[in-house]
C-alpha cells in the first residue's frame, strides 16, 4: 500500500503528477498570458472534487500573480483591463457560492462546457482595425468573467476573445489578461474563505506547487515574444483547443 503524505494526504506519486500538471500549465500561461487553470483544473479534478480544485487553482494564481506585476501593468490596456478586473472581482462571489451547491457530476460538465466554448469563442472573426469595446462589452466579459472565476476558476473564457478579438499587439492582450486574472485571484480567494471551501489542506498544497509553478511560467516567459504574433495567436487557439478536447474526453470516460 503506497504510504500517504502525513499532512495533505495525498500519495507522492499524485503529488508528483499534480506537480507536472502545475508545471505545464504554468508553462501555458507564461507564453500566453492565459491557459493556467483552463487546462489545470479538470486535470486536478481527477485527484480532488471539483470544488476543490477550482479553489487550488485559484490560490495557485494569486501565488504567481503577483510575479512580473509591474511589467503587467505598464504593458495592459488599461482603459478595459481594470474596469473588466473590479467587475470580475465584484460577481465572483456569486459564482462561488453557486459552485458550493452544484453536484460535483454537474460541475465537470459545466466546466467542460466553459472550456470548449473558449475555444469556439477565440475563432470567432476579428473586429476591424481600430475598434473600442463599448460599455456594454467591457462589463459583460467583467460579469462573466466573474462568475466563472468563482464557479470554475476560469476568468479566461470570455476575456481571451476579447482580447484576441482585437487587433492588439500579443504584449498588450497577455499583459491585460495577466492583470484581470491577479485580480480575479484575490476576489476569487476571498470567496473562498467567506464560502468556507478554502481549507488549510488545500493552501499548503498551493504553497507545495508553488515552486512548478513559477518554473514553468519563467520558461514560458522567456519564450514569450520569441514567435511572430501571428504564430502566437495561433498557439492560443491551440491551447484552448487542446483543452476543449481533453475536457470532453475526461467527461466522457
Amino acid at each position: 500500500m503506497t504510504a500517504l503524505h502525513p499532512i495533505l494526504g495525498f500519495a507522492p506519486l499524485t503529488l508528483a503528477g499534480a506537480a507536472a500538471m502545475t508545471f505545464g500549465a504554468a508553462y501555458v500561461r507564461g507564453l500566453t498570458g492565459f491557459g493556467m487553470a483552463i487546462i489545470l483544473v479538470p486535470l486536478l479534478g481527477l485527484i480532488i472534487p471539483p470544488a476543490q480544485a477550482v479553489v487550488l487553482g485559484i490560490l495557485l494564481q494569486l501565488l504567481i500573480g503577483p510575479v512580473g506585476l509591474g511589467l503587467i501593468h505598464a504593458d495592459a490596456d488599461r482603459a478595459t483591463a481594470l474596469p473588466i478586473g473590479l467587475i470580475a472581482m465584484a460577481t465572483t462571489p456569486i459564482g462561488m457560492a453557486v459552485l458550493g451547491v452544484t453536484r460535483p457530476d454537474v460541475a465537470r460538465l459545466l466546466i467542460t462546457a466553459v472550456a470548449v466554448g473558449a475555444f469556439v469563442a477565440v475563432l470567432l472573426p476579428k473586429q476591424p482595425e481600430g475598434h473600442r469595446p463599448g460599455r456594454g462589452a467591457v462589463i459583460g466579459t467583467g460579469v462573466a468573467s466573474g462568475l466563472l472565476t468563482g464557479f470554475a476558476a476560469m476568468p479566461g473564457p470570455p476575456v481571451v476573445p476579447f482580447y484576441l478579438r482585437r487587433r492588439l499587439e500579443p504584449r498588450v492582450a497577455r499583459a491585460s489578461m495577466l492583470l484581470i486574472f491577479f485580480l480575479t485571484a484575490i476576489a476569487g480567494t476571498a470567496a473562498a474563505l467567506w464560502v468556507g471551501i478554502a481549507t488549510k489542506r488545500l493552501a499548503l498544497l498551493a504553497l507545495l506547487l508553488f515552486a512548478p509553478m513559477w518554473l514553468g511560467n519563467r520558461f514560458g516567459g522567456r519564450h514569450f515574444g520569441r514567435v511572430p504574433p501571428h504564430v502566437w495567436q495561433a498557439m492560443v487557439a491551440v491551447v484552448l483547443g487542446v483543452a476543449a478536447i481533453s475536457a470532453v474526453v475526461r467527461l466522457l470516460n
